[in-house]
C-alpha cells in the first residue's frame, strides 16, 4: 500500500464539537414541550415513592433575574436529580401575584382609577410577567407542570387563603388592635418586615431637657433624653430609665457662658454626654441614684401641657446618649410595650400620608410631613430653651421597599396575630426541621423568638380582601361560618367580588343583619404566599404535606420560610416542611448584590445570559458555585464557565467518535488490561460519589468530580493512552472491543450523572449514543461492586509515580538534543524492589502503553532509576512506534507485526463482505 492512513480506525462521530447552544436549545426545547416531556417522566415514575420540592413563588413582576435564575435552577437539579435517583418528583411552579410593587406601578401609571379598575389592571400585569416569566424559566430548561401552576390569584387559591384566615379566627389568634406599625406614607399602608429595606439617612440627634416635676428633685434638675426622631416628641408620655444602671445628678455649666444646670444622666454615658453638650461639670455636686429610684417621678413635657412619667424598662442600653429613652407609645413596638406595661396613652397624631393632624398639639406644625418638621421642632426647643444639644446623625434607617420612603413606626387600627399563642410551638416545629445550611436555623429561630404580634391587615386594593364585617356600631364580627360562606363565594366568582357588590348584597349573601358593613383592607401577602401548605400542597393530589423541602434566598427566614411556618403551626401544629435550603445572593466581581450592579447593561436578566452563551452555560455555573454563600457572577465568571462546559462536551464527543463501531453486543472485557479495569474502578467511585452529592445537595461536589475524572482520568490518562490500541488495533481485537466496552460504560455513566446539570447537552448527547430515546426518562447508574477495584487503583497510583519520572527523563533528552521526539526513547527503568520487579516484568507490555513508549526495558537494580537513550529500533510507517519486527514482513516492510496483522485483518474482512 502505498499509504496506511485509511487503514487506521480514527474516530467518527456527528456529535458536533462546536456547542451552538443558542441555535440547538431551544430546538430541544421545543421538542420536548411537543412531546411532553414533563407528563412522560411523571408516568415513568407513576409508581415511585414521592419527593416534594414546594416551589416558593416569585414575584410576578419584571423579567428572571440572575438571582431567581439561581433559585429555578437549583430546584431543577434537586428535582431531577431525585427523579433519576429513583423518585417520583413533581414540581408545580408558582407565582406570588397581589401586593404593593403591581398596584404602586398601576397606580403611578394611571391616576385617578377605582378599586375595580386597579385590581383588573394588576392582574393583566400580573399575569403579563407570569408568561414572560414562565418562558423565561423554560427556556432554562426546568421541568416543570408549567400549564398548570399554582396563582395566588386563583379563585380557588384565593378561597384556601380566606378559609385559612377563617380557622385562625377560630383558634382565637387574630384580634383587632391599635399598636404602632411600619408604615409607608409613600405607599400609604402598613407595610411587613420583609418589605422593609434600609438606606443611610442622616436625622437631627438631640439632647433634650424635661425638668422634674414630683419627687425629691422636683424644680431643682431636669431628665435629659437623646432622640434621632424629633417628631416624635408630640406624643412623648414617658422617659425609661435602665432599673440596675447608675444614674448620677450633677451641676454643670456651658465653657463659655450660661448658669449652673442641674441635669441627671447614667453615670457610664456621662463623660461623652458633657463634650457633647459642651458642658463643664462643677464636681461638688454629684448625686448617685440607681434606676429604679427614679421610677415613678414625672417630668414635664418640654413643649405640651402634659406630665412625662419615669419607667423602667430593661432594653434601655448605654451605648449612646444619656441613659434615658425618650418614649412615644404610638410610634415604636418598645415603646407600645412599655407603655402597655405601665398603663401609658397611645397617642400618634400622624396621618396615613406622613402628615401631623390637630392631634400634635401645636397648631404651626399641622399638615406637616414629619421629617420635614423635623427641623422646625429643634429650633422652637432651642428657643424655649430645651435644647442641650443637636447634631447631624447618619444612620441605617427603614424605608418602604417599593415607593423608597422613609417609614414612620405609627399606631393605627389593624389585625393581628397573636404570635405569642404559637411562638412556642413555631420554635419547636424549627428545631424538629433540618436546616441546610445549619446556620439557617439560628437565623430563623432569631426572628421568631423576637417577632411581634402579626399585623395582617393592609390599606391596599390589589389583595385578598379581609373578611370582615362590622355591625352598625362598627364593631367587627368575625364568626368562621360566614367567613366560611365567602371562601365559597370568592372560590366561585373571584374577589373581585368583594370590591364589585355593596354592603347590602353581601351581607345578605352571607346572612348577616342590614346595615352590616365592610371595608376594603386587603390581608398582608405573606399570608397569600404563607398558606401554600393549604392551598396547594393539600390540594394537588400528585403532592404531600408537609413538603420535604422548601428552598429559597437568605432573606426568606424573616419572609417565606417564617410566613409558612408561622400558618402551618397555627393551622396543624408543625412545619410545612422536613428540610429548608437557603442559598445567598447573587453578586458582582465588588461583592454588591448583582440586581444593584452597574457592570451591565442589563445584569439582572438571565435572558441576557442565556442568549449569549446557553442555559446549560448558566447551569453549569450554579453547579460550580458554593450557592449557601454569596454567589460570584460576572462576564469573566462566564467565560471560565464556558471553558469546562467545552471540557465535558470534549470527552462525550471523543468517547462518542470511540465507539462509532461498537454495539452492547460487541460488549466485552475478556481483553481488559490493568488500565481498563482502573478506569472502571474509578468510575464507581465517580458514581458513588456523584449520587451521594446530590443527595447532600452538593452540586459543586458532583461538578468537581465529573470534571476531575472526565479532564484528568479519561481526557489526559485512558484516553491518551489507549489511542494506539483504538486507532492501531484490528478492529475486533479483544483489547480494542474492551476499551471500547469501558469507553461505553463510561459514556452512558458520565451522561446520566450529568443529565440534570447540562440538562440540554446531555439530551444532545444521548441522541447519538441511543436515538429515539431521553436520558431525563433514565435513571442514574448503579455502583457495580464487582468493578470496585482498590487493589488496582493503588497500583495505578503507582505506575503513574514512575511515568512521571519518565517523562521528565524523557523531556529533559529532548532538550539535550538526544531525541526528536519521545517515541524515539530507549527507556531503561531499574527496579530495586525484586516483588515489583517481578510483577513489572510480567505486564512489561501494559507498562510501555501505559508510559506510551516504543522501546521499554524493565531490569533489577540496587538503586531505581530511569535512563533515556535513543532506541536503535525502525519506526513503523502505521503506529509510528519504533519496533523491533519493522521490516519483518515480507508485504508490508515498513509495518510492525500488530500493524500487518491489523491490515490484514481489515483486507480479509472486506473481502469476506
Amino acid at each position: 500500500m502505498s499509504s496506511y492512513k485509511d487503514t487506521l480506525h480514527l474516530p467518527k462521530t456527528d456529535f458536533p464539537m462546536k456547542a451552538g447552544l443558542t441555535e440547538r436549545e431551544p430546538q430541544t426545547l421545543a421538542r420536548w414541550e411537543a412531546e411532553g416531556i414533563y407528563q412522560k417522566i411523571q408516568a415513568a415514575r407513576a409508581d415511585s415513592p414521592s419527593f416534594i420540592l414546594h416551589d416558593g413563588p416569585p414575584f410576578a413582576n419584571g423579567d428572571v433575574h440572575m438571582g431567581t435564575a439561581l433559585n429555578k435552577v437549583l430546584k431543577d437539579l434537586i428535582v431531577k436529580s431525585k427523579t433519576m435517583a429513583g423518585f417520583r418528583a413533581p414540581f408545580i411552579p408558582g407565582w406570588d401575584c397581589h401586593g404593593l410593587p403591581i398596584e404602586f406601578k398601576v397606580v403611578k401609571e394611571s391616576r385617578g382609577l377605582s378599586p375595580v379598575q386597579i385590581r383588573q389592571r394588576s392582574e393583566e400585569y400580573a399575569r403579563k410577567y407570569i408568561d414572560i416569566q414562565r418562558r423565561q424559566f423554560r427556556r432554562l430548561g426546568v421541568f416543570g407542570d408549567w400549564e398548570n401552576p399554582y396563582l395566588t390569584l386563583d379563585p380557588s387559591y384565593e378561597a384556601e387563603i380566606i378559609r385559612s384566615f377563617g380557622r385562625f379566627v377560630e383558634k382565637g389568634l387574630v384580634y383587632l388592635g391599635k399598636k404602632p406599625v411600619l408604615w409607608s406614607t409613600g405607599a400609604q399602608t402598613a407595610l411587613a418586615e420583609a418589605e422593609v429595606e434600609y438606606a443611610k439617612r442622616t436625622d437631627p440627634a438631640i439632647y433634650v431637657k424635661f425638668a422634674l416635676t414630683t419627687g425629691p428633685l422636683a424644680g431643682k434638675a431636669s431628665m435629659v433624653i437623646w432622640t434621632t426622631t424629633p417628631w416624635t416628641l408630640p406624643a412623648n408620655v414617658a422617659i425609661a430609665v435602665d432599673p440596675r444602671a447608675e444614674y448620677v445628678r450633677v451641676s454643670v455649666n456651658r465653657e463659655t457662658h450660661g448658669p449652673t444646670e442641674s441635669v441627671i444622666v447614667a453615670k457610664a454615658l456621662l463623660e461623652k454626654f458633657l463634650i457633647e453638650a459642651s458642658y463643664v461639670l462643677v464636681e461638688s455636686e454629684v448625686q448617685t441614684f440607681i434606676g429604679s429610684d427614679l421610677s415613678g417621678w414625672e417630668a414635664q413635657h418640654p413643649f405640651l401641657p402634659r406630665p412625662s412619667r419615669v419607667i423602667t424598662a430593661d432594653f434601655v442600653t448605654m451605648e449612646t446618649g444619656t441613659g434615658q429613652v425618650h418614649i412615644a407609645p404610638g410610634h415604636g413596638k418598645d415603646d407600645y410595650i412599655a407603655g402597655q406595661q405601665n398603663g401609658l396613652p397611645t397617642l400618634s397624631p400622624v396621618d396615613d400620608h406622613g402628615k401631623f393632624t390637630d392631634e400634635v398639639g401645636m397648631p404651626q406644625w399641622i399638615g406637616k410631613y414629619v421629617f420635614d418638621a423635623n427641623p422646625e421642632i429643634v429650633e422652637f426647643l432651642r428657643e424655649q430653651g430645651s435644647l442641650v444639644a443637636a447634631h447631624d446623625y447618619t444612620h441605617d434607617y427603614p424605608h418602604c421597599w417599593r415607593s423608597k420612603t422613609p417609614i414612620v413606626f405609627r399606631s393605627v387600627e389593624q389585625f393581628f396575630i397573636r404570635v405569642d399563642d404559637i411562638r412556642a410551638a413555631a420554635l419547636a416545629a424549627v428545631d424538629q426541621t433540618q436546616w441546610l445550611p445549619q446556620w439557617g436555623r439560628n437565623r430563623i429561630a432569631g426572628t421568631v423568638e423576637s417577632r411581634p404580634d402579626w399585623c395582617i391587615s393592609r390599606q391596599r386594593t390589589w389583595g385578598v380582601p379581609l373578611p370582615v364585617f362590622y355591625d352598625v356600631a362598627g364593631v367587627p364580627l368575625m364568626e368562621p361560618a360566614v367567613i366560611e360562606k365567602v371562601a365559597n363565594l370568592v372560590k366561585a366568582q373571584g374577589t373581585n367580588l368583594w370590591f364589585e357588590k355593596d354592603d347590602a348584597w353581601w351581607a345578605e349573601a352571607v346572612g348577616l343583619p342590614v346595615g352590616t358593613t365592610r371595608r376594603n383592607d386587603t390581608l398582608d401577602v405573606w399570608i397569600d404566599s404563607g398558606v401554600s401548605h393549604e392551598a396547594v400542597l393539600r390540594q394537588r393530589p400528585e403532592l404531600h404535606f408537609p413538603a420535604d423541602v422548601y428552598l429559597e434566598a437568605t432573606d426568606q427566614h424573616r419572609g417565606w420560610f417564617q410566613s409558612s411556618l408561622m400558618t402551618s403551626v397555627a393551622l396543624n401544629g408543625c412545619a410545612p416542611y422536613r428540610e429548608v435550603i437557603t442559598h445567598g445572593f447573587v453578586v458582582d466581581k465588588d461583592g454588591k448584590k448583582i440586581s444593584k450592579s452597574a457592570e451591565y447593561k442589563k445584569p439582572q436578566h438571565a435572558e441576557h445570559f442565556v442568549n449569549q452563551y446557553g442555559a446549560d452555560i448558566l447551569r453549569l455555573w450554579v453547579s460550580t458555585v458554593n450557592y449557601t454563600d454569596e454567589v460570584p457572577f460576572g462576564e469573566e465568571v462566564f467565560k471560565q464557565v464556558a471553558e469546562r462546559y467545552r471540557g465535558f462536551r470534549n470527552i462525550q464527543r471523543i468517547l462518542l467518535a470511540n465507539l462509532y463501531d461498537f454495539t452492547p453486543a460487541n460488549a466485552s472485557l475478556a481483553g481488559a488490561t490493568t488500565v481498563d479495569r482502573w478506569v472502571l474502578s474509578r468510575l464507581q467511585e465517580v458514581i458513588a460519589k456523584c449520587r451521594a452529592a446530590y443527595t447532600a445537595y452538593d452540586f459543586r461536589a458532583v461538578f468537581e468530580t465529573l470534571n476531575q475524572f472526565c479532564t484528568v482520568d479519561l481526557s489526559a490518562l485512558y484516553i491518551d493512552i489507549t489511542k494506539d490500541r483504538m486507532y492501531c488495533d484490528a478492529v475486533d481485537s479483544p483489547r480494542r472491543r474492551a476499551t471500547q466496552t469501558v469507553m461505553h460504560s463510561c459514556f452512558d455513566s458520565i451522561a446520566r450523572l450529568l443529565a440534570p446539570i447540562l440538562v440540554f447537552t446531555s439530551e444532545e448527547a444521548w441522541e447519538y449514543f441511543k436515538p429515539g430515546s431521553s436520558i431525563h426518562l433514565e435513571s442514574f447508574p448503579e455502583v457495580n461492586a464487582e468493578w470496585d477495584d482498590e487493589e488496582v487503583r493503588q497500583t495505578l497510583k503507582h505506575w503513574l509515580e514512575w511515568r512521571a519520572r519518565i517523562a521528565q527523563a524523557v523531556e529533559q533528552s529532548q532538550k539535550n538534543g538526544e531525541l526528536a521526539k519521545p517515541l524515539e526513547a530507549q527507556v531503561l527503568v531499574t527496579v530495586k524492589n525484586e516483588a515489583e520487579f517481578t510483577k513489572a516484568v510480567s505486564v512489561q507490555s501494559e507498562l510501555e502503553e501505559f508510559w506510551i513508549l516504543s522501546h521499554l526495558e524493565i531490569v533489577a537494580g540496587t538503586e531505581d532509576a530511569v535512563q533515556i537513550s535513543k532506541t536503535p529500533r525502525v519506526k513503523c510507517e502505521r503506529c509510528w512506534r519504533q519496533r523491533a519486527d519493522v521490516g519483518g514482513h515480507v508485504d508490508h516492510p515498513t509495518l510492525c507485526g500488530r500493524c500487518t496483522d491489523s491490515v490484514l485483518s481489515r483486507v480479509l474482512t472486506a473481502a469476506s463482505e
